[in-house]
């Protein structure tokens, strides 16, 4: 059952602003090949610390020109705005172009686990290695497409 975010969302901020850990399938293909929506569920916890490049963040963000939404995303960078202000930015791992953009009081929680529809953990990876790729991620994302989603995904 699909739920819209402007539902789902808050209800997922109050349960991590009440402590819990909760868990949910998002959708969409940004976070390919680490998170595969509509099929992989993420287990969100709150956020505890201060949020660190590589995490995967759900956050609600602004895209240029000024839109906002809600993302599922990895942070690729932290800016420094003001001796007051910084900026988180965050991308998908599937995405080639484009930026969102959050201040850390816009996270509502950090992913802490993937899980397949087996039950099976994916790696939690920081992705160093897929943004040193960033290249050749067309060229990667592509073979993943059409090779490894034919195979598993029938």
């Amino acid at each position: 059952m699909r739920v819209e975010n402007d539902i789902l969302i808050p209800e997922l901020a109050r349960l991590l602003n009440e402590g819990k850990e909760v868990r949910f399938t998002p959708s969409g293909v940004s976070m390919r090949p680490f998170i595969e929506g509509d099929r992989d569920s993420v287990i969100l916890a709150p956020l505890t610390r201060a949020p660190r490049v590589g995490d995967i963040l759900l956050a609600k963000a602004q895209t240029e020109p000024q839109r906002t939404l809600y993302v599922l995303h990895r942070l690729v960078r932290i800016e420094k705005i003001s001796d007051a202000e910084t900026r988180l930015v965050l991308q998908g791992d599937g995405n080639l172009s484009g930026e969102e953009y959050c201040s850390p009081a816009d996270v509502i929680g950090l992913v802490k686990r993937i899980e397949s529809p087996s039950g099976r953990r994916k790696p939690l990876t920081r992705g160093r290695i897929w943004r040193a790729l960033h290249p050749i991620r067309s060229f990667l994302l592509k073979i993943y497409r059409h090779t490894i989603l034919k195979c598993f995904c029938k």
